[in-house]
């Protein structure tokens, strides 16, 4: 429980959200808070990077208690365990970053052995321990917050930047609050790559089975764990999680990267409560927010139990394995096929194997944007699906399986547009059963197939008229796949406008991180902690870069998560101090305390510096 609102279980998803004003100012964070309420927001953090922020949290909650608004309250905590004491006494739940609640980051090198190793957990325990005592006492939720740019030094020199560090970083703060009794916490594994987030919530919840098992076999008569509450058996490690793709951005790649991250857990059942993190207006996060979650609902629990159960049994027939692994991404190998193209009689286009994923259309959109295809830049159609032989085929039709299989010559293959599967399942039984040589073609709805969860949720097959959910579907179902590492090329066929068709398809493979056709931009929700304005900021930069194709560039309020999620990024604008700003080349400091005014031509100038700055081209019209 999180003050009155339940996380887990039967619970529906819950969605929350962050103020981003000064924890000082009042009154426009009972605001803020009241606002996000209104719009559906069921948790609201804020952030308390001082003790002297979080005093004035009790201030706050007192405000909207007399306002009538008993949404809950987390305070967000970062380096400061002395600011987690004081804000456990007014909040409903703390948020703790295991990467520094303990630690300072400071990149050092170093060997640790198992004795200097343990003395640092020892360490860890003596400071965190306190925490998870008072919020015991005062029966307040916890969430242990992994964030893969902010790993601890101690766990980047054992186990390295990777979904496993950012796992056992976890762990240790969770076996310190199970050791005192201590079980109402929540997990969350964020990063601001799809796929590095996706492989660390997977390995989470493997981990947590895995100690399930081993605490059930323990109980079975091997020696008994530390006893629970009640003087019961210990708890089991089901605990909550909480979803979040951090540094996502804004706009609609921002949504897309969203829904890849967020929505392909859900779709897998993983999943209590999420947070879409925009640098936006924090209201704007949750309509997408309730979308993700209405869309893959049904996949969970609105799907009837006898059909879920023959979706299960389709994934798990005998003798077929996934065709990837779920924890580590390698695109599925296959051999490469050249297709009809666009242009000219004769011309073929290469996919499959080594190529680009490629962007397929209809022939009937083909036809409406031919006539302009010239003026349509990065986002042309590449192949007409009706030109390039497309075998369509049932995942669950042996015969035609076994046909395929036989064949010497390799196919593009795609799942049948009338198949009553779940569109995730369609593709991954494909891959499962299908050999390998043959190139797959991923779609984002199967149209004509019976729609049983209803329009507009995740396994919906006729077109909605909302784009949010157009874009969250397409988003979540190619943009799983394709971390999944299956798909050689993909159609777009839920949304009707061949312009918008294009760019969803292009924008889903690059948030992917599949295939990169234009400048890639990391950028933090505003908060408290905030040195600068985020939104007017990410926009000059974006004016500024845009036309750097492939060029990575993270844009930071502050440093919490800074160097860490730079080192993902080419060039990195972090808040130093207010009114100045660090420049970084991946993770390393190079700039240091440059006026705000002149930060964005300095970053240009740091860009020409290491080889990486084109002159933008004469502006063009680009008709999509």
């Amino acid at each position: 429980m999180v003050g009155k609102v339940g996380i887990g279980s039967a619970n529906p998803i819950r969605v929350q959200s962050m103020i981003t004003c000064d924890t000082m100012d009042t009154e426009m964070s009972i605001q803020q808070t009241m606002e996000l309420a209104a719009v559906g927001c069921e948790i609201v953090r804020i952030t308390a990077p001082t003790v002297k922020d979080a005093r004035n949290l009790e201030h706050i909650v007192k405000g909207l208690s007399e306002r009538g608004c008993d949404v809950p309250i987390v305070a967000d905590i970062h380096f400061k365990p002395e600011a987690a004491m004081e804000a456990a006494k007014w909040v409903d739940k703390v948020r703790i970053n295991p990467g520094n609640y303990a630690d300072s980051k400071k990149f050092v090198i170093r060997e640790y052995t198992d004795e200097q190793y343990a003395a640092e957990l020892n360490r860890i325990r003596e400071r965190f321990s306190p925490l998870v005592e008072l919020c015991k006492k005062r029966g307040i939720a916890m969430r242990i917050g992994t964030n893969h740019g902010s790993l601890s030094d101690r766990i980047m020199n054992r186990y390295g930047d990777t979904p496993l560090g950012m796992v056992e970083s976890a762990l240790e703060f969770a076996r310190i609050a199970r050791d005192l009794d201590y079980h109402d916490f929540v997990f969350s594994m964020k990063a601001s790559n799809p796929k590095v987030m996706i492989e660390a919530y997977r390995l989470l919840v493997a981990r947590l089975n895995e100690l399930d098992a081993e605490q059930a076999g323990k109980g079975r008569g091997g020696s008994p764990e530390p006893p629970g509450r009640l003087g019961s058996i210990a708890p089991t490690w089901n605990y909550p999680i909480h979803l979040g793709v951090t540094e996502a951005g804004e706009g609609e790649d921002a949504r897309i990267k969203s829904a890849i991250g967020i929505g392909s857990l859900l779709a897998d059942g993983i999943g209590d409560t999420i947070r879409v993190s925009l640098t936006e207006d924090s209201i704007h996060e949750i309509p997408v927010a309730k979308a993700l979650a209405r869309l893959t609902s049904t996949v969970a629990a609105g799907v009837p139990p006898a059909k879920r159960a023959a979706d299960t049994a389709a994934t798990t027939d005998e003798g077929v394995d996934l065709s990837f692994d779920p924890f580590s991404y390698e695109r599925r190998p296959s051999d490469t096929l050249a297709v009809a193209g666009i242009g000219d009689p004769g011309q073929t286009i290469k996919l499959g194997g080594e190529e680009l994923i490629r962007v397929v259309v209809r022939r009937a959109n083909f036809d409406k944007v031919a006539h302009k295809i010239d003026k349509m830049g990065d986002y042309k159609p590449e192949i007409v699906y009706e030109n390039a032989q497309v075998e369509e085929i049932d995942p669950r039709d042996e015969i035609a399986i076994t046909s395929l299989n036989a064949s010497a010559e390799a196919r593009l293959v795609t799942v049948k547009d009338d198949v009553d599967l779940l569109l995730i399942t369609a593709f991954r039984l494909l891959a499962a059963k299908l050999h390998s040589r043959h190139p797959i073609l991923l779609k984002d709805v199967l149209v004509g197939a019976v729609d049983r969860n209803g329009p507009g949720r995740l396994g919906s097959i006729a077109p909605t008229s909302d784009f949010l959910d157009t874009l969250l579907v397409a988003s979540i179902n190619i943009g799983s796949l394709l971390c999944d590492g299956i798909g050689d090329a993909i159609l777009v066929q839920g949304e009707q406008a061949p312009g918008q068709a294009l760019r969803l398809s292009y924008n889903i493979l690059q948030a992917a991180g599949s295939r990169i056709f234009k400048t890639d931009y990391v950028a933090c929700p505003s908060c408290g902690r905030t040195l600068f304005n985020l939104q007017t900021t990410t926009a000059k930069i974006k004016a500024a870069t845009s036309h750097l194709k492939g060029v990575k560039i993270a844009i930071m309020g502050c440093i919490v998560n800074g160097p860490g999620e730079m080192a993902d990024a080419d060039f990195g604008y972090v808040g130093g101090a207010p009114g100045k700003v660090n420049l970084y080349v991946g993770k390393t400091a190079v700039k240091f305390n440059i006026p705000e005014a002149e930060a964005v031509d300095r970053l240009q100038d740091l860009i020409r510096e290491h080889g990486k700055w084109v002159e933008p081209a004469p502006a063009e019209t680009v008709l999509v």
